[in-house]
C-alpha cells in the first residue's frame, strides 16, 4: 500500500492541514490561519479527529456519524485524491488519514514532508479559506481496521492470534518513566517500536526493516498512549506491506481505565513508597489482598489520586 508520497500539485489533490501541537492545542488552528497550502482545510486533533466528549482514553475515536459529518461538511467523496499533511515528522496528519481509510477514503495518502517543507517546494500556499459544497458522501466503514479494549483482551488471554505493538518510548512501554497516564507499565505480551525512530529532518522516513518486529502477514495491533503516535507507526507498516494491521484507538490510557486490565512492566516488584499517605494506601493494598502485577497498578493509580488533592 502506498501511504506516503511526496506532490506540490492542489489542483488534482484534496488537501487537509492537520497541523497540532499537543502542548499548545490552539498552534495549529492558529498556524493554518497564518498561511497553509491553497484549497486545504483544516482538521484538529481535538476538536475533528477526536470526540473529547466520551470515553475511551485520551483521544477517543470519533462516533460514525461525527465522521460522516465531518466527511461531508468538507466537501469530500469517496474518490477524492487526498493528501494530509502537518508540521513535518508528526502523527498528526497519520491520524487524519487512518481515520480516512477506516471510512473508505482509498485515495488518502500522507505527505512525507511537513508544511515548512512543501512550502520550500514550491507549492502554493495562502491565507484564505477554502470553500467546498457540502457533500452528501456516505463513508463506508472497514471495522476491521479498529480494535477495541475487547479485541485486545483476547489476545491477551490468548483466544486470538495477533501481536501488540506499543508504539511509545522503551521508558514508558518498561514502565520506568510515565509522564501523562496514572498507572506506568504496557499491556501484557507487547512488543516495542518506538515510533519517533522513524522521523529524520521532520520527514518519515519509510527504509526500515520491521522483520524483527513482525512479519508482512502476521496479524498485529497497534497502540501508544491515546491512539495518536501509534497511527504514525501504523502507517509506516502499512507502507511497508503488513496486510493484517488493526489501530487500538483507545490505546495505553483506555486499557488502564479498566481497574481489571493487567499491565506489565520492568521493575521491582514492589512499589515504593514515598511518604506517610502513600505508606498508608500501599499498606491498605497490601492487607486487602493485592499482590505483583495488580498492587502495582491500584498502587500507582491510587497514588495519582492522592496527587490530584495537592
Amino acid at each position: 500500500m502506498t501511504v506516503f508520497i511526496e506532490r506540490i500539485d492542489t489542483e488534482n489533490y484534496r488537501w487537509i492541514d492537520a497541523r497540532f501541537d499537543l502542548k499548545d492545542s490552539g498552534w495549529g488552528s492558529g498556524s493554518f490561519a497564518a498561511e497553509h497550502v491553497e484549497g486545504a482545510i483544516h482538521w484538529d486533533l481535538e476538536n475533528d479527529l477526536s470526540d473529547m466528549a466520551s470515553k475511551g482514553g485520551r483521544h477517543p475515536m470519533p462516533t460514525k456519524d461525527q465522521l460522516t459529518r465531518l466527511f461531508q461538511a468538507a466537501g469530500l467523496e469517496l474518490a477524492d485524491s487526498i493528501i494530509v499533511y502537518d508540521q513535518g515528522g508528526s502523527p498528526y496528519a497519520a491520524r487524519a488519514w487512518w481515520l480516512l481509510k477506516y471510512a473508505g477514503f482509498e485515495h488518502a495518502y500522507i505527505s512525507r514532508v511537513g508544511f515548512d517543507e512543501l512550502k520550500r517546494q514550491g507549492i502554493a500556499t495562502t491565507t484564505e479559506s477554502a470553500s467546498y459544497p457540502v457533500s452528501s458522501v456516505m463513508p463506508a466503514f472497514h471495522d476491521e481496521l479498529l480494535a477495541t479494549r475487547s479485541d485486545v483482551q483476547q489476545i491477551v488471554d490468548g483466544k486470538e492470534l495477533g501481536v501488540l505493538i506499543d508504539a511509545r518510548s522503551p521508558e514508558r512501554y518498561a514502565g520506568i518513566n510515565e509522564p501523562i497516564d496514572a498507572v506506568a507499565g504496557r499491556i501484557p505480551g507487547a512488543r516495542n517500536y518506538d515510533w519517533s525512530q522513524l522521523v529524520s529532518n521532520k520527514a518519515f522516513r519509510t527504509d526500515e526493516e520491521f522483520s524483527s518486529l513482525l512479519q508482512p502477514k502476521e496479524p498485529a495491533v497497534v497502540y501508544c498512549g491515546s491512539g495518536v503516535t501509534a497511527a504514525a507507526l501504523y502507517a509506516v507498516l502499512a507502507e511497508k506491506q503488513h496486510e493484517s494491521l488493526k489501530l487500538y484507538v483507545g490505546s495505553y490510557s483506555d486499557w488502564i481505565s479498566d481497574e481489571d486490565s493487567v499491565v506489565e512492566f520492568d521493575r521491582d516488584d514492589h512499589p515504593e513508597a514515598a511518604d506517610d499517605r502513600t505508606k498508608a494506601v500501599l499498606a491498605r493494598l497490601i492487607e486487602e489482598g493485592y499482590t505483583g502485577e495488580m498492587l502495582m497498578k491500584k498502587f500507582e493509580y491510587e497514588k495519582s489520586l492522592l496527587e490530584d488533592e495537592k
